[in-house]
């Protein structure tokens, strides 16, 4: 059975170059993140932009957090990335004049001259303002360039060996945003075969986790309480009634289950994936603490089988903490 997330094994299937993927048939993934994330820093580090009688380095990829992932569906391919990048820019004439660059939203679902791209300065000063406003202005075009370089050597990299001869030697057709709300739902999708029933006893783990956002903590409470907020950072319809023995059901019904109990500073949920055995649900706690300048989530979730802790703890991260900060920006620390 496929892990949530995973897709199921009996649907994607690797790569084969003796041709068993007959016409293309199967659903064939690439995993492009590490080959992504060498890129990106490839592009950015070092990279100088000029202008306007200014200049700055960027100096290192700080992060670059998120995914890519390249199918063929049905000898189609479909490109999914999502990326959450921060860079570190230095000015070339000051070196005391420096900040980060924030591109929260790189993903196929928009182009590149929507992606998002926010400067910060460390310190401000009159020269520092200076070059702000440069990055805000010409700054900005030379990192898109970057941005739109990275796009298409993905899908030169990722296009080789995906898709194999056909008996009529069709050749592939490349698929972007049409197909990306089918390949989402196709990556949170579970097969499941057969039921399990609880008639035995479960090995159970639990899973203890802890987060910092750039948020009040009203502000989180409600981006686990609010249809439209929890439906912002899944990205997809979700069920939500945010009461004691009020139900809750996301990710296209892959997790579901109901609250137990609600306050501003803890959430606490009766919580299962769709393929874990019927029945069995885990119990999540989620503590919320606002500090002076950031608010500390404590998770634990007790209860989880133990066949499920390691994608359980990834899918955490994968599906909650990284789309939380990067749809509401509370992800960015100076």
């Amino acid at each position: 059975m496929a892990k949530w997330g995973e897709g199921d094994p009996r649907w994607i299937v690797e790569e084969r170059p003796d041709a068993t993927n007959v016409n293309n048939w199967h659903w064939t993934e690439k995993n492009a993140c590490a080959w992504s994330q060498e890129k990106i820093k490839e592009l950015f580090k070092n990279f100088e932009i000029k202008g306007d009688g200014l200049s700055c380095t960027i100096k290192e990829v700080e992060t670059c957090d998120g995914e890519a992932v390249v199918n063929n569906r049905k000898g189609k391919l479909i490109f999914f990335y999502e990326w959450n990048i921060a860079l570190k820019w230095e000015s070339n004439e000051d070196k005391d004049i420096s900040g980060k660059i924030n591109i929260p939203n790189l993903s196929e679902e928009n182009d590149i001259d929507e992606v998002d791209i926010e400067i910060t300065l460390k310190s401000s000063t009159n020269e520092g303002e200076k070059v702000k406003h440069f990055l805000h202005t010409k700054g900005k075009d030379s990192i898109r360039e970057r941005l739109s370089s990275y796009v298409s050597a993905l899908k030169e990299e990722f296009s080789r060996g995906m898709i194999l001869p056909q008996k009529n030697n069709v050749n592939k057709n490349v698929v972007n945003s049409s197909a990306i709300s089918d390949i989402k739902a196709k990556m949170n999708a579970t097969v499941v075969s057969s039921k399990k029933s609880l008639g035995y006893k479960i090995a159970t783990a639990t899973i203890k986790q802890q987060q910092k956002f750039q948020c009040r903590a009203e502000e989180f409470y409600n981006v686990f309480t609010t249809a439209e907020m929890v439906q912002a950072f899944t990205k997809g319809p979700v069920k939500i009634e945010a009461k004691k023995s009020g139900k809750f059901e996301l990710f296209g019904g892959n997790i579901y289950g109901e609250f137990v109990d609600l306050s501003p500073t803890k959430i606490v949920q009766k919580w299962r994936a769709k393929q874990w055995p019927d029945g069995h649900f885990s119990e999540v706690i989620i503590d919320i603490s606002e500090k002076n300048d950031h608010t500390e989530v404590n998770l634990t979730q007790t209860g989880v089988p133990s066949t499920e802790e390691e994608s359980t703890k990834e899918n955490w991260d994968r599906y909650y903490w990284d789309p939380i900060k990067r749809t509401f920006g509370f992800g960015y620390f100076m």
